[in-house]
């Protein structure tokens, strides 16, 4: 059930679909992202409630080592938001392209966003450290059941196959630049050096 959601998400995030959609709806489409983003959310919680949840206990840290999970997840929650503060969080959501319709702003060449090539703080290890910083998050529990690790392990691979969709995507856009970026900066998981 969650492949579903995974897939209708590639789909509609798809630059060639927006694309085709900017040739019928002009410069409306400065509403997809709105919509997009919402009707995903809505997919996403009702395919959530709907999905069996099995309650069978994999595993319960004790003390102190539930603390200290806890507190490397709050790290972590920490480092998304750092990411998320470089990012144009009203152009992500979509109501940056609605405002700037009223205004007569809006430019189709955006499509349904207005895209910049970050590469400074978090961008500078990781290309999608959102992505990173969320697989962190979810991963760091003291307490961990199995409909949380089959949630966990489908969101990962999600992760992973959004990246190359949204790589395709960004190397339409930035080209040359993005490929040189790609050369120097892992895509999700930074490298680390144990030895020099």
């Amino acid at each position: 059930m969650f492949s579903i959601f995974a897939v209708s998400h590639s789909i509609l995030a798809s630059h060639k679909l927006k694309t085709k959609l900017a040739a019928v709806l002009g410069e409306k489409i400065a509403f997809y992202r709105l919509f997009y983003n919402i009707f995903s959310t809505l997919f996403f919680l009702a395919i959530y409630y709907f999905l069996p949840k099995p309650d069978f206990l994999i595993y319960d840290l004790p003390y102190p080592f539930d603390f200290a999970i806890v507190f490397l997840q709050i790290i972590a929650a920490i480092l998304l938001i750092w990411t998320a503060k470089l990012i144009n969080l009203k152009e992500f959501v979509g109501i940056s392209q609605v405002i700037r319709f009223y205004k007569k702003e809006y430019s189709l060449d955006d499509l349904d966003e207005k895209l910049e090539l970050r590469i400074e703080g978090p961008f500078k290890i990781s290309r999608h450290p959102i992505y990173l910083f969320s697989t962190l998050f979810l991963v760091l529990r003291p307490m961990m059941d199995f409909f949380y690790l089959v949630f966990l392990l489908n969101m990962i691979l999600y992760f992973y196959i959004g990246s190359y969709y949204e790589e395709k995507k960004l190397l339409t856009i930035f080209g040359s630049d993005y490929a040189e970026y790609q050369k120097n900066v892992p895509k999700i998981f930074p490298k680390i050096k144990l030895w020099s």
